[in-house]
């Protein structure tokens, strides 16, 4: 028999066809359409569906999620949302604030490098001179589809990455600063650990810093990402630190995610 309205299809036939349907779609539009759909649309049963159709879990997953609509848009936003971390084109995105000595500069990893950095697909980085050299990014959450009241109510765990070296014939000095900011950009916390110094003739390995911001006052709109150095024998030409492979994600909250252990201090 023919179905006149939509509604009378079962309930687990609705499901499904929600499942296509894009999810801000679905809160923004078709939640308002009548009672019956706002309250399938409600349902976990819909976002864990959505949550397998797009890959985000598999069918043996066995963790416990507390909110399966939040954990589907944060899973589906999560990317780098720096722009250009490892140099592929130039200084595009980057604000170049202290651009000292020789300037910054833009190198190739060279075939020793690709093979002691842990990324494969890094080809370049940007390189320091013999005075201080500082560039920077700001991030707009909600450009990047981090709406406000996401932002405030959940508080999302965001996660800071960065790689940076030394070269063995010089030392150098790389230093670090992120904050959160509101709308007005005042900051809502900092992430500023002390300037590692690297000593001439080190082993000029990469090392990582990492920081997560957690459990931060609501009102963050935007992100900032500054880093940069110096080398410390102040030689003419590119010999201060190198950096690459920068990162800003955003992440589920603690409460969405089993436990995991976590640094108290940046490891340099």
């Amino acid at each position: 028999m023919a179905v006149e309205n939509i509604n009378e299809l079962p309930e687990n036939i609705l499901l499904e066809l929600f499942t296509h349907v894009p999810a801000r779609q679905l809160l923004l539009r078709c939640r308002l359409v009548c009672s019956l759909w706002r309250d399938l649309i409600d349902l976990v049963t819909l976002w864990k569906r959505k949550c397998l159709r797009e890959g985000f879990i598999t069918e043996d997953w066995d963790q416990p999620v507390a909110d399966w609509k939040i954990f589907y848009f944060l899973r589906s936003l999560h990317r780098n949302l720096l722009h250009n971390p490892c140099a592929e084109e130039g200084f595009e995105f980057w604000s170049l604030d202290v651009n000292g000595g020789d300037e910054w500069k833009v190198e190739d990893l060279s075939g020793d490098q690709r093979k002691e950095f842990p990324n494969d697909q890094v080809k370049k980085y940007f390189v320091t001179s013999y005075y201080t050299c500082l560039k920077s990014q700001v991030v707009d959450l909600k450009a990047e589809g981090y709406w406000e009241e996401l932002m405030d109510t959940t508080r999302p765990d965001i996660k800071v990455k960065d790689w940076f070296a030394a070269r063995p014939d010089c030392g150098s000095k790389y230093q670090l600063c992120v904050q959160l900011l509101s709308s007005a950009h005042a900051p809502l916390g900092t992430f500023q650990p002390d300037p590692a110094t690297i000593q001439q003739k080190s082993d000029a390995k990469w090392r990582e810093v990492s920081h997560t911001f957690s459990n931060y006052p609501p009102g963050v709109r935007y992100i900032w990402f500054q880093h940069g150095g110096v080398d410390t024998h102040y030689w003419a030409g590119w010999y201060g630190p190198r950096v690459t492979n920068s990162s800003i994600t955003i992440g589920p909250p603690a409460a969405l995610m089993p436990p995991r252990p976590r640094p108290q201090n940046p490891e340099w």
